[in-house]
C-alpha cells in the first residue's frame, strides 16, 4: 500500500479545499452530510483481500464530528479500508443517539456508539425494545471531559486536580453551586442517554450527596451544540468528547473551564466501541473480519507519535470536525489546557489523553493489553451503572451472558490473530480503587457488592 505523505504547506492547502490526504473531490453525496462528499478513498491501494470475497464490500460507516472520528478518517483517507477489500462510505451523524440508532434500524452497516450504548440496547434500557446490538472493539479511551460554565467558576469550583485529592471539598464547592440554584436551572447536559458520560456526572453529583434523579435534569444535545447551549445558558456542565470541551475554555470561546478530564473519573475507561447488528456478524462474516483488520490498523496509525500532529489537523478538517486545529489538537497532541478564568496558565503534558492502542503499564490488565482489546469486566460495570439509576429494573439475570454475546472478544482475538497482534486471554479484570474519583475498587465477581456500595439513588 502507498500511503502519501504532504509537508505541511501542501497539507494546509488541502484543508483549505475542504480535502485532505489523498482525497479528491467527487460527486457523491452521502447521508449524514454533503463536506464528506469532499473526501475521497485513495486509488493508488493495492488491496490485500479482494473484494470480490467478500459477502458485501460495499459498507455504510458512520461517525459523529467530534475527535474520536479519526480512526474513521484515517482508515478511509490511509487506504485501510481498501486495503482489506472494502469500499467505504462515511456517513457524518447528527448525534450519537442517530448513530447508534443508525445501526439498529439498518440505514448504517456499522458506526461508532458511546460506552454502555450496546449493552443496554441488549438489555432494552429504559423501556427501550431490546436490540441485538454488538461490539467489537474499543476505537479509543479517555479523550472526553466535563466542561463547567463560568458561573461553577465565581462560585469556586476549580479543576479537579487542584483539589489535590480533597474531594471532601471539591464536592462541597460544587453542591454550594448547585444548591444556590432553582430546581428549574439544575441542568447538566450529556450526548445520550443510558451511556458512560451520563453515570461520570450522575456519580459526580451523587458524591457531593445530590440525587440527580430527583434534582437534576439530564439534557441530551449533539456535542457540536455544546458549546452555544453554555453559552446561552441552558447548563451549568457537560460531558462530552473533545474538541467541544477545548473549544470553551478561555482564550477560545470563553464560556466555561475544564472541570475534569475523562481519565480523572476513571482511568483507561472504554469511550467509543464500533458497533454492527449481530446479523451483520452472522451475514457477512468475512466482511466483518475486514472491517475490524482495518479499523484496528488504524487505530494503531492514530496512536504513533509522531502523527499526531497529522490527526490534529486532519480531525479539522469541514468533513469531520469542522473545529480549528487550535481546538483538536491539545486532546490529540497531549498538550492539554484546562483553561479557567484567573489568567494561570493549566497546561498539563497527557500522553494518554486520548489513547488508540497502546495502554499506559498501569492500566493494563494483561502484558498482551491494548485499546483496542474489549474487557467483558468493563461491560459488566456498565450494566451495574444502569442498574443503580434505574435504566434497568435490576441486574440482568445474567450479566455475564449479556457482556458474552454484546462485546465479542472471541472474535477479536481470531480477527488480530492474523495481525500478530497478541490478546489477552481473560475477558475480566479487577480495577483498583486508585482508577476511579472516588477510590471505590471494581470487582468483577462481586456485582451486587458493587452496588450496594452506592448510597444513590438509595430512594427517588
Amino acid at each position: 500500500m502507498i500511503q502519501r505523505k504532504y509537508n505541511r504547506a501542501e497539507f494546509l492547502k488541502l484543508l483549505g479545499a475542504g480535502v485532505v490526504g489523498t482525497s479528491l473531490i467527487t460527486s457523491c453525496n452521502p447521508p449524514g452530510g454533503s463536506a464528506v462528499a469532499l473526501i475521497k478513498q485513495p486509488d493508488d491501494v493495492e488491496p490485500l483481500v479482494d473484494p470480490s470475497s467478500l459477502e458485501k464490500p460495499n459498507l455504510t460507516v458512520g461517525f459523529v464530528p467530534v475527535n474520536d472520528c479519526i480512526p474513521f478518517a484515517v482508515a478511509y483517507t490511509k487506504g485501510f479500508f481498501k486495503k482489506y477489500g472494502l469500499n467505504v462510505t462515511l456517513s457524518r451523524e447528527s448525534s450519537w443517539a442517530a448513530s447508534r440508532d443508525g445501526i439498529i434500524f439498518g440505514r448504517l452497516d456499522a458506526a461508532p456508539v458511546v460506552s454502555g450504548a450496546v449493552v443496554n440496547a441488549q438489555n432494552g434500557a429504559e423501556g427501550a425494545m431490546p436490540a441485538k446490538l454488538c461490539a467489537g472493539m474499543t476505537i479509543h479511551r479517555h479523550g472526553n471531559a466535563i466542561t463547567m460554565n463560568k458561573a461553577m467558576w465565581e462560585a469556586g469550583v476549580r479543576p479537579l486536580h487542584e483539589y489535590n485529592g480533597d474531594l471532601e471539598t471539591m464536592v462541597k464547592d460544587i453542591k454550594n453551586y448547585f444548591t444556590s440554584l432553582p430546581d428549574s436551572q439544575r441542568n447538566v447536559a450529556v450526548v445520550l442517554s443510558s451511556a458512560i458520560y451520563e453515570y461520570f456526572v450522575r456519580h459526580l453529583l451523587s458524591l457531593g450527596d445530590m440525587n440527580s434523579l430527583r434534582d437534576f435534569r439530564i439534557m441530551i444535545i449533539p456535542p457540536p451544540q455544546m458549546v452555544t447551549n453554555m453559552r446561552i445558558g441552558a447548563m451549568s456542565m457537560y460531558m462530552v468528547a473533545e474538541p467541544w470541551n477545548t473549544r470553551a475554555i478561555s482564550g477560545n470561546e470563553g464560556v466555561g473551564f475544564t472541570f475534569a478530564h475523562g481519565s480523572e473519573i476513571w482511568k483507561g475507561h472504554p469511550d467509543r466501541l464500533l458497533a454492527v447488528m449481530e446479523s451483520f456478524i452472522e451475514r457477512y462474516p468475512k466482511t466483518y473480519r475486514s472491517l475490524i483488520k482495518a479499523m484496528v490498523e488504524a487505530c494503531r496509525w492514530c496512536d504513533k507519535p509522531e502523527n499526531r500532529e497529522e490527526l490534529a489537523e486532519l480531525a479539522s478538517v469541514r468533513a469531520f470536525t469542522g473545529a480549528a486545529t487550535k481546538f483538536t489538537r491539545p486532546a490529540l497532541v497531549g498538550e492539554y489546557n484546562y483553561g479557567g478564568f484567573d489568567g494561570r496558565k493549566r497546561i498539563k503534558n497527557m500522553a494518554d489523553s486520548t489513547i488508540f492502542f497502546e495502554l499506559p503499564e498501569d492500566v493494563k490488565g494483561d502484558k498482551n493489553d491494548h485499546s483496542t482489546f474489549l474487557w467483558q469486566s468493563q461491560a459488566l460495570w456498565l450494566m451495574t451503572q444502569s442498574a443503580r439509576w434505574k435504566q434497568i429494573p435490576g441486574l440482568p439475570e445474567d450479566p455475564i451472558a449479556v457482556a458474552k454475546r454484546s462485546w465479542r472478544t472471541d472474535l477479536y482475538r481470531e480477527i488480530v490473530a492474523e495481525l500478530d497482534i497478541a490478546c489477552p486471554e481473560s475477558d475480566y479484570k479487577q480495577e483498583p480503587g486508585s482508577r476511579f474519583i472516588d477510590g471505590r475498587a471494581f470487582n468483577p465477581y462481586d456485582l451486587k457488592g458493587y452496588l450496594d456500595s452506592f448510597k444513590y439513588p438509595a430512594k427517588v
